[in-house]
């Protein structure tokens, strides 16, 4: 009976190995791989999140805020991964987080305050839209 089930588990090890994989192959045999490729928006937030780490960063030295970066704008112009996610519910949280950037660069004093808010502003629209980034953006809050 041993001798049975040990015949039984190779022959269906040896069979598993010779089986095709799922999926597009070359021309070769060997298995293609697509490259993602970023959505505007998506190359658009990763650039706002490594701005905002340099701001955070300024913010706790206390070194001078500089200008806002106009760049952030094209938030409401990004073409996005799923076109259907650009509708009004993104477009009100949009508008926030872009008036919550500017709060920071118009009024330095509480820039740390704004800028908390700002992140609190895209923690928002990603809870519904995209949930993925949201452990990563919270590590931009200034404690």
């Amino acid at each position: 009976m041993k001798r049975i089930l040990f015949i039984i588990i190779i022959v269906s090890l040896l069979s598993s190995c010779n089986k095709k994989q799922d999926g597009a192959s070359g021309p070769d045999g060997k298995k293609k791989f697509d490259m993602y490729e970023m959505s505007e928006m998506s190359m658009l937030m990763e650039q706002m999140y490594v701005d905002n780490e340099r701001l955070k960063e300024r913010i706790i030295k206390g070194d001078t805020i500089g200008e806002f970066p106009n760049h952030f704008l094209k938030i409401h112009k990004a073409v996005m991964t799923d076109k259907q996610e650009n509708d009004a519910f993104f477009k009100e949280h949009a508008t926030a987080f872009i008036k919550s950037q500017e709060l920071i660069y118009q009024d330095p004093k509480n820039a740390k305050t704004h800028f908390n808010e700002s992140v609190d502003a895209c923690i928002q629209c990603h809870e519904v839209k995209c949930g993925g980034p949201i452990v990563r953006i919270k590590k931009l809050y200034i404690k």
